[in-house]
């Protein structure tokens, strides 16, 4: 279940020279449901006042269906599991058909930015995250 959703329109500027949205868009349109995952969850504010936060270790994405202008996109984000130190991220990345064009995987750790380390994610984060 996808607790996070967020709409955006495709622009020009996403297209590749074949006319449909480019693999780096794709990328891009995760990054957007990271953020919007970073501020539900208060990772985001969390970093600003503490300098601890989320830290992208790792993506990936796999790509179902070719997207196209004019257009919009939903990007679908979840905590798919929780470890110690890390959790993993799922988006669903639909077209205006409600299609899924592609599944892109994440990986974060909680990060000390100060001390330039991983750390244990804290329970009140940890019963967050469960949340989404």
């Amino acid at each position: 279940m996808f607790k996070l959703e967020l709409k955006l329109r495709i622009d020009w500027s996403d297209l590749d020279m074949y006319r449909h949205v480019n693999n780096l868009s794709f990328m891009r349109f995760m990054q957007s449901g990271r953020v919007n995952l970073w501020e539900a969850t208060g990772l985001h504010k969390m970093y600003t006042e503490s300098k601890k936060g989320a830290m992208l270790v790792s993506t990936h994405c796999d790509f179902k269906k070719t997207l196209h202008y004019p257009g919009n996109v939903l990007i679908k984000t979840r905590i798919a599991e929780i470890g110690t130190k890390s959790f993993k991220i799922e988006h669903h990345i639909l077209n205006d058909n409600q299609e899924i064009c592609a599944i892109g995987k994440d990986v974060a750790v909680f990060y000390n930015f100060k001390e330039e380390q991983t750390n244990a994610i804290p329970d009140d984060l940890r019963a967050i995250l469960n949340r989404y």
